[in-house]
């Protein structure tokens, strides 16, 4: 039987890759010389195409003439333009659910590692100053008496909020309309969930209606006691207003996963004591990744065999 012309941008994970190989004949891109020649070689074939942490644009898209899915390893598909992608009948698939626990593990983890200044306490045992200078100092902040907002109330931060819960913290939130069957508070009004709570929490997707959507002056509601929570994307978040906000005081800290220009991190926030940073590991587990792969798998054989993928991203919906 002839196999499905599939385009692979970046390798993904081993099982993936493996069921990918066995059930496509696969052009791997990463591993041409020349990827213009490659494209213009093999575009009139590629019916599919497979990515992770790679931009699938409208110039690429429209060199394919006979593509039909773009399918997605990530619950956040910004990286392709999946608005092009609808308008000119392909599919878009993304990975969600399957990664929801464990980054609303990460969150959590993130919110309790920045209010109680867990690395810099580390960093004081390594250095040798607990035997040398005695017990790190008390923690200006504490999760007791904190109310949390999160931005982005979709699967995530429904994870997020069920285990916030769990510590007894009020939560609350803010997004494009207030949801039905929810019991925290809803606010319209980003600035004005940012004055009212102490922990700002962005789950919010990236994109253009997102971008530095935490600006200067969210920050100065959010105030000196405030801690900024982000595992959504660094572009909603602006990044030279954080730096200042942590660096005068508008703010006391923030978590960060994520970054405006991954991976280059500004070497301001790198050298603050009070800020925690990790290099976008919010789903960076092993089982984890390998869900999120087979979802990939799972939705281009899916949509071969069947017409009709798993996990279609809103802007390119089934046809009945």
């Amino acid at each position: 039987m002839t196999k499905h012309h599939l385009l692979m941008m970046r390798p993904m994970m081993p099982a993936a890759m493996q069921q990918i190989d066995a059930a496509f004949t696969v052009h791997k891109l990463w591993e041409a010389d020349d990827k213009d020649a490659l494209i213009a070689e093999v575009g009139d074939k590629i019916e599919g195409i497979a990515v992770v942490g790679a931009a699938v644009d409208a110039a690429l898209m429209a060199r394919l003439p006979n593509l039909k899915i773009v399918s997605n390893f990530g619950v956040g598909y910004d990286s392709v333009d999946a608005k092009w992608a609808g308008a000119h009948g392909i599919i878009v698939t993304n990975t969600p659910d399957v990664l929801t626990e464990e980054v609303a593990d990460t969150t959590l983890a993130l919110i309790l590692m920045t209010v109680r200044q867990l690395p810099e306490s580390e960093r004081y045992l390594r250095a040798g100053r607990w035997e040398k200078d005695g017990p790190f100092p008390l923690t200006k902040a504490t999760l007791r008496d904190r109310r949390v907002g999160i931005i982005g109330l979709g699967r995530i931060g429904k994870a997020v909020a069920r285990r916030l819960d769990a510590f007894k913290v009020p939560v609350a939130y803010h997004g494009r309309s207030e949801q039905s069957g929810v019991t925290y508070g809803y606010y319209a009004s980003l600035t004005d969930m940012a004055r009212n709570v102490d922990i700002l929490v962005n789950i919010a997707p990236g994109g253009p209606e997102t971008e530095r959507l935490i600006d200067a002056r969210v920050l100065e509601e959010l105030g000196p006691d405030g801690i900024l929570i982000n595992i959504g994307r660094g572009t909603s978040v602006d990044e030279p207003a954080l730096i200042e906000a942590l660096q005068d005081g508008t703010i006391l800290s923030a978590g960060l996963d994520v970054f405006e220009d991954e991976p280059r991190v500004p070497a301001e926030l790198i050298a603050m004591e009070n800020v925690v940073l990790l290099p976008h590991v919010g789903s960076a587990s092993v089982f984890t990744r390998n869900q999120m792969g087979q979802l990939v798998v799972d939705n281009l054989t899916s949509y071969f065999e069947t017409g009709r993928p798993l996990t279609p991203v809103a802007e390119t919906p089934l046809k009945d």
